[in-house]
């Protein structure tokens, strides 16, 4: 199976645009916080969607995300969602990112349902 990103990579660059958001474009081809991290706090590696693999360090101060890096070998939709998740997350209680389990699981429920 292969991504969006992949199937649209030799796209004309409007064509691109008619697909992802011009955000999504900056974030895939000028990625924020890409590489790893030294004496992270926080690690995880998931396998995503499409079988590629998505890494994010994170540092933790006073119980809020104080930095975040990551490393995929995915497509550019990997690219970009980890470099906006990393972004988004930098600065957030811990706590109040407990709800992103229950939006996981509401996304995972409707992939199922779509298959």
């Amino acid at each position: 199976m292969t991504c969006e990103w992949e199937q649209h990579r030799d796209s004309t660059t409007e064509e691109k645009e008619a697909v992802y958001s011009e955000t999504a474009l900056e974030y895939a081809t000028n990625p924020k916080n890409l590489g790893d991290m030294e004496n992270a706090d926080g690690f995880a590696c998931v396998a995503g969607p499409c079988g590629d693999t998505m890494q994010i360090w994170l540092k933790i101060n006073d119980r809020s995300i104080a930095d975040a890096a990551f490393k995929t070998d995915g497509c550019g939709n990997a690219i970009a969602s980890c470099s906006m998740v990393t972004e988004l997350c930098k600065g957030k209680i811990i706590s109040a990112l407990l709800a992103e389990n229950t939006l996981k699981a509401a996304i995972e429920d409707y992939l199922r349902r779509r298959a």
